[in-house]
């Protein structure tokens, strides 16, 4: 055989090698893999809600469709509160979901979502990302069967809305108020009755009095609930969901089968959505505020007495709760010890900043 013709065959055989390592290469690099999510929401509220369809998107996308995760509404295949129990039973892949919901069965539930008096968004996504909490977290889900990443913010809620006035803090004993989360625990030692329920009960609820009071999320989703039409009274904030985060939570064993890039996307994609989440919310919340006083809300702050009280009595249940609680202590402790760091440096630049913001928007400036 002459030299050229043997390069040439070699060539050709390099070329076709190549091509037969570089096809299976990629099929192992993204398999096939067929997912179903149930959210804990309704499709009703396409911000919260639709963040879950996100995350899908980005995984489909960066995959060529082929990790796709079917999103499914809550109560379409499980109810909206049994979320995470689904997933962690392997009745479905995924969820979408606030783990305060789960807080009964164990207080360390809340604190990967919000509990009273802690961090705002950014605060919270800080801790969750940067200081650990996120890791933390998964230790505590690992024995729950689950793994779960952020995967949404609303920013801080609203306090909700009532059939009448609270002015001190005697007007809210006795009133049946739907409260979710660890909250619920806390506003009881006040006397409220605390009723949890999921996002599509709430307004037939508070409709047909069987609760007095409502919080849910915000401006946004509290319009397209229209809760104003039944309870005028509007208060602010929400200082039990200073920072709510929704996590996307995977079966465990359903998340450790699969591909190290397909983890790997899915913690990114997750962050993404957590981001989009956000900024949907601050974008949105702006014009619905207005139109939610212009359609007859009446807006107040909670007093300071209020907060007062209901701040000393969040940290008499935490001290409590930390004392028979391990992991509730573990991850309270974690969060608590950045709380302060955060605060000491959020009131020098940011606060300054925002502050001289509002003012010169009161003045109609801006």
């Amino acid at each position: 055989m002459d030299r050229r013709s043997f390069i040439a065959r070699a060539g050709m055989g390099g070329a076709a090698a190549a091509a037969a390592l570089a096809v299976p290469a990629i099929a192992r690099a993204n398999p096939k893999v067929s997912w179903r999510l149930t959210s804990a929401l309704p499709k009703s509220l396409p911000a919260i809600f639709g963040t879950a369809e996100v995350l899908s998107r980005y995984v489909s996308e960066a995959t060529d469709g082929n990790f796709a995760i079917q999103v499914f509404a809550g109560g379409e295949i499980v109810p909206s509160l049994q979320a995470a129990d689904a997933t962690a039973a392997g009745t479905v892949e995924a969820c979408h979901t606030l783990g305060f919901f789960n807080w009964s069965k164990n207080a360390a539930w809340a604190v990967g979502c919000a509990v009273p008096f802690a961090l705002n968004a950014r605060g919270h996504n800080a801790w969750l990302h940067q200081g650990g909490g996120n890791e933390l977290y998964n230790e505590f889900l690992a024995t729950q069967n689950l793994v779960g990443f952020p995967a949404g913010n609303s920013g801080t809620q609203m306090g909700g809305w009532f059939r009448k006035e609270i002015k001190t803090i005697d007007d809210l004993k006795g009133l049946k108020m739907r409260i979710g989360g660890f909250a619920g625990k806390i506003v009881a030692r006040l006397g409220v009755v605390p009723q949890q329920l999921a996002g599509a009960d709430v307004y037939p609820a508070l409709e047909r009095g069987t609760i007095d009071a409502a919080e849910f999320i915000g401006p946004y989703d509290d319009e397209k609930l229209g809760m104003y039409k039944v309870a005028p009274y509007y208060y602010y904030p929400g200082w039990w969901e200073g920072g709510p985060t929704i996590h996307a939570m995977f079966n465990k064993a359903a998340f450790d089968s699969l591909p190290k890039n397909y983890q790997s996307l899915l913690r990114t994609a997750c962050q993404a959505a957590d981001a989009d989440m956000l900024q949907k919310y601050d974008y949105l919340n702006a014009s619905a505020i207005k139109s939610l006083v212009a359609k007859g809300a009446k807006l107040s702050p909670f007093s300071r007495e209020i907060l007062d009280v209901c701040f000393v009595e969040s940290h008499k249940v935490y001290a409590e709760e930390s004392a028979v609680n391990p992991e509730f202590a573990k991850l309270w402790g974690s969060l608590k010890a950045f709380r302060g760091e955060y605060y000491l440096n959020l009131q020098i630049a940011e606060y300054s900043f925002d502050t001289y913001m509002m003012h010169q928007q009161r003045a109609g400036r801006l």
